[in-house]
């Protein structure tokens, strides 16, 4: 049972519910008490009793007083397979991540799927580890994130296999470029432009962009960032610009940053746009170790608007995601496709500036200055 990746309650809803799958747990069958469970899978009774607790609200198990708690099958008539559909994510609980799972659940169970969650923590062999799991049960249809979509897809046997077998699936965030699928995802290239252009309007030429280079929705973020200068008639210097990979996001951006801030004001940016507000909640980090203020010395703009930008002292400038929204949209598709066989196009988000307290007017600033002189 054991995935670092996937919470324990998570982890153990999933394994009681392999159990109606294969039938070691019938309809009528005592379950094994709260402390059996977590003698056996070495969890504590708390976890336990949380994952009971969501099996009985979705009618898998019932508690009789005295007696103990009873499987239950809600879903399955006479010959008729448990639904399922699996969700596979780079990631799952943390930062924007269980806000879409969540959103996705939510909707399933609405309408009588149960739920099959793994994670890929962005990396391809990890990704086919959970298409190797999603694939060797019954399964209704999958709402899959790709893993570094920017570095082709090396998994694509098992997606063609999907289709072979008449599994649909759609994409969130992103799509790999070969395949025929529905995709939800946010305008990432006008995100990276709005993102830009916001800056410039406020008067900043020097700015930094930070972006992921293995994933397309980095990839296309720093597109719209050269979009907007090339709009400004502002050429963007080779040092303006930071790509790092998934190995790199935990060092690579940090160094550069305070690299660039160690500068001489002259030549110091006054601004950055980062990947998301994971990496600009870091470099605001970065500012301030420079002595540095933000946003009076450099302003910072995120994106996906995670609770991440209201979490630290200056309230973060970002963009939009549509987090809880995605995850209930995909659900609802794949369900229609499934059901119904409904024909789904691409959804795209238009990303929106949530305007916070991290990015300094430069231009308002500069004619203060000019008038009282």
């Amino acid at each position: 049972m054991s995935n670092r990746r996937i919470p324990k309650y998570m982890q153990l809803k999933n394994e009681l519910l392999s159990w109606f799958e294969t039938g070691k747990l019938q309809p009528g069958q005592q379950v094994p008490s709260e402390n059996e469970i977590s003698e056996q899978f070495g969890i504590s009774r708390q976890t336990v009793r949380q994952t009971f607790g969501e099996l009985e609200k979705e009618g898998w198990l019932e508690r009789i007083q005295g007696k103990g708690t009873f499987a239950r099958n809600p879903l399955r008539r006479e010959g008729e397979q448990v639904k399922t559909i699996g969700i596979i994510t780079t990631y799952i609980s943390d930062y924007i991540f269980p806000h879409i799972v969540r959103g996705a659940e939510a909707e399933l169970r609405s309408k009588g799927y149960r739920l099959l969650l793994s994670s890929t923590d962005n990396n391809k062999e990890k990704e086919m580890e959970s298409l190797q799991l999603m694939t060797s049960q019954p399964l209704s249809g999958l709402i899959i994130e790709p893993t570094k979509s920017a570095e082709g897809n090396p998994n694509l046997s098992y997606f063609l296999s999907l289709q072979e077998k008449g599994i649909p699936y759609l994409m969130i965030n992103e799509k790999y470029r070969e395949l025929e699928c529905p995709c939800l995802k946010v305008d990432d290239e006008l995100g990276g432009y709005l993102a830009a252009r916001h800056l410039l309007e406020k008067g900043h030429t020097s700015i930094v962009g930070f972006f992921k280079r293995d994933d397309l929705q980095g990839v296309n973020r720093l597109k719209g960032f050269l979009a907007a200068h090339r709009e400004f008639g502002i050429s963007v210097s080779p040092q303006r610009v930071v790509t790092y990979t998934t190995e790199e996001k935990d060092g690579v951006p940090y160094t550069q940053a305070v690299q660039l801030l160690q500068q001489d004001e002259e030549g110091r940016p006054t601004a950055f746009v980062c990947y998301n507000d994971q990496l600009a909640v870091v470099l605001m980090e970065a500012v301030q170790q420079c002595s540095l203020r933000v946003p009076e010395d450099v302003s910072v703009v995120g994106f996906d608007d995670s609770s991440l930008a209201l979490a630290s002292g200056t309230k973060l400038t970002t963009l939009t995601h549509p987090k809880t929204e995605m995850g209930e949209l995909a659900a609802r598709q794949l369900i229609g496709i499934i059901e119904q066989g409904l024909v789904v196009e691409d959804t795209v988000f238009k990303p929106e500036i949530v305007e916070r307290e991290s990015v300094h007017n430069r231009e308002q600033a500069n004619q203060e200055v000019e008038l009282q002189s």
